[in-house]
């Protein structure tokens, strides 16, 4: 795949069904333009655990109680990111009026992944650093529940195939090791059906949001592969 160069920053959220291929869209996207970065609010939030910093020790607390971590903690953690690496202006805070300067500079692109799921966090979101590009992925509910009845996981791994357009070598068989492939334990109708009501109940809102401020963009296609060369094609109007 050939690559191509920004010539503007890209802050990107990408918003899609479970299963709709959010991960797989965002991998073409950061092949193709290198200046682009993933920044994941549950890595972020798990790395901060893990070091034992000041901010994931607080956010410990709530996770062992039950409970979800707030917003503010999780935007806090996606400000210092995004300011140590000279992506948006060092002076602000979660509690600024004003949102942070964003660098002008291309290689300050991202995809801000995990975080807003609701119209509320992106309005929080609004204020600190400003989105200019929100993609709705949609694929039919009808195609996603079909690719999840076709697919399969190698557990100890983590390697997963679809019988329809990833099939291993072997029928039933890890292509490494040639273990038994299993199915996921809520990889069922129903389950996912549950799954995708949600998603639509809570996106709705939070893509009304950012249609109100004029950055949202609708892809839809069958396919991984139908959508993303409408989306190279997007990202080259407007950022290459």
């Amino acid at each position: 795949m050939a690559t191509r160069e920004f010539k503007k920053a890209a802050r990107i959220i990408l918003v899609g069904a479970p299963g709709v291929g959010k991960g797989t869209q965002a991998e073409r996207l950061m092949k193709r333009y290198p200046q682009l970065s993933a920044v994941s609010s549950g890595d972020l939030l798990r790395q901060s655990v893990r070091n034992k910093a000041p901010l994931g020790q607080e956010a410990e607390t709530f996770i062992r109680a039950g409970n979800l971590v707030p917003d503010d903690m999780i935007l806090k953690l996606i400000l210092d990111e995004l300011q140590s690496k000279r992506w948006v202006s060092s002076g602000s805070s979660v509690t600024d009026a004003a949102p942070a300067e964003p660098s002008k500079n291309p290689s300050a692109s991202f995809i801000l992944d995990g975080f807003p799921r609701t119209a509320a966090q992106a309005s929080r979101l609004d204020s600190l650093i400003p989105i200019n590009l929100v993609v709705s992925l949609i694929t039919p509910v009808n195609i996603i529940l079909s690719r999840i009845a076709s697919r399969w996981v190698h557990a100890p791994s983590g390697r997963v195939y679809n019988t329809d357009f990833n099939a291993p070598k072997h029928s039933g068989k890890d292509d490494v090791t040639g273990e038994p492939l299993t199915k996921r334990a809520d990889d069922d109708e129903e389950t996912w059906k549950s799954r995708l009501k949600k998603f639509d109940e809570t996106s709705q809102p939070l893509l009304e949001h950012y249609h109100k401020k004029g950055v949202l963009w609708t892809v839809k296609g069958n396919s991984s592969d139908e959508i993303t060369p409408k989306l190279f094609q997007e990202f080259e109007t407007r950022f290459a």
